[in-house]
């Protein structure tokens, strides 16, 4: 891939030559739009995802096309094009899940219905984009003008650790697929760019859950009893500090603590206390010794105030490694739709993706889909209750799939 600096500077985004064909039509762009919106409007959380697969399969059966559910039943997979037996086939990945958080945009039409549920992840958009590109493949197709056949992947539960790629990958969403290929919502990108990056662009991303126990007490007579909430506050602050002591700071091995939980009353020492949190890690090597190191440094803090534990570490994913060849093809795909000035380089984030799995197994790679209005001020982010993009990012998205598709074809 050319670093960002040897490309030619244009700024007015133009389009890199426009002679694949696929163009997106104004009157999908705006179907495209209204599907995003309904999803929004009614999201639904990880393998229960039981709407947004039926309006997805609708919309492919429409198209003539023979959607398949998913064995989890939710998610389901689409052919677009007929698949020769041996010619790799490139495959589209959405993830289709929502989150278990409240939507807190009161100015737009299409906030959410659903109580304590919000896309505020893009998946929305990732799922339309994808839905579009089938859509403008399989016209290609119906024209003889798709190389090979596509597969188009929307899978559930992303959201739910380990991720619902690894059940995805069990019901055969990677047979006969040589490359896989998505995007993902950055809100710190504009609208009409992408970022790429060769390697890790994810971290590792495990869940952690401590328990801690005593005989409880009164608060008068601490020195008689196990004072069990001064010991969750201890791993709460010295557990990440040790840790941080006892890896090679390059590994970027964080864990953050989403929630703690002890007592009952003012007066009284609690028997019980609960922490969890996450344990994110840049590299694969640190994500591998993790949960030995997080079990010792633990027992270590607690057994300093008396506190009895129980250490439940559960494995979530490794990091996103983007192949370089698919980077490539991404490269070339957005350079032929808006032009090379609408790719940018990306850093790899703390953000745990499943997408990871499909990574073990065949060579691809993900995307940074700018979504942020250019001279937006509002520091939107992801996984907060007023998340939401500029709905043009959708159509970037279709364009980036479909020359991918055709580029890949040509191989």
């Amino acid at each position: 891939m050319k670093s960002r600096a040897s490309r030619p500077h244009d700024p007015a985004g133009r389009p890199g030559g426009g002679e694949l064909p696929g163009r997106l039509s104004d009157e999908l762009r705006a179907e495209l739009i209204a599907f995003r919106r309904d999803l929004h409007m009614h999201p639904e959380l990880g393998n229960q995802e039981f709407r947004t697969t039926a309006a997805i399969k609708d919309r492919l059966e429409k198209a003539g096309l023979k959607p398949k559910v998913l064995a989890v039943g939710t998610g389901l997979m689409c052919d677009v094009g007929e698949w020769d037996g041996t010619t790799p086939m490139l495959a589209l990945r959405a993830d289709i899940d929502a989150l278990p958080i409240p939507d807190t945009k009161a100015d737009v039409a299409y906030r959410s219905t659903v109580p304590g549920r919000a896309h505020a992840c893009g998946h929305d958009v990732h799922t339309a984009a994808v839905l579009g590109a089938g859509l403008v493949l399989a016209g290609l197709d119906r024209q003889g003008l798709l190389p090979n056949a596509v597969r188009l992947v929307f899978q559930p539960a992303e959201e739910v650790l380990p991720g619902g790629a690894v059940e995805a990958i069990e019901s055969g969403v990677l047979e006969g697929v040589g490359r896989i290929i998505g995007v993902h919502c950055d809100p710190k990108v504009d609208v009409g760019r992408i970022g790429l990056r060769i390697g890790a662009i994810t971290s590792a991303c495990d869940r952690l859950e401590i328990t801690l126990d005593g005989p409880g007490g009164h608060t008068a007579r601490p020195h008689l009893t196990t004072d069990l909430v001064t010991a969750a506050a201890r791993v709460a602050v010295d557990v990440p500090a040790l840790l941080a002591r006892r890896v090679d700071a390059r590994s970027g091995l964080a864990l953050t603590w989403g929630r703690l939980e002890t007592g009952h009353a003012p007066n009284v020492i609690p028997q019980h206390a609960e922490l969890s949190g996450t344990v994110r890690c840049l590299n694969l090597e640190a994500w591998r010794d993790a949960p030995d190191l997080v079990h010792a440094a633990v027992d270590e803090v607690a057994g300093m105030h008396g506190a009895k534990t129980v250490v439940n570490y559960v494995r979530g994913v490794p990091p996103v490694v983007n192949d370089a060849e698919s980077i490539g093809l991404l490269d070339a795909a957005m350079t032929e739709r808006r032009g090379s000035y609408a790719i940018e380089d990306t850093e790899q984030s703390l953000g745990g993706e499943d997408f990871s799995w499909y990574l073990e197994r065949v060579p691809g790679a993900m995307a940074r889909l700018g979504v942020r209005t250019p001279g937006d001020t509002r520091g939107l982010d992801l996984h907060r209750g007023n998340f939401d993009v500029d709905e043009e990012a959708i159509a970037v998205g279709v364009e980036l799939f479909t020359a991918a598709a055709l580029f890949d074809g040509r191989r």
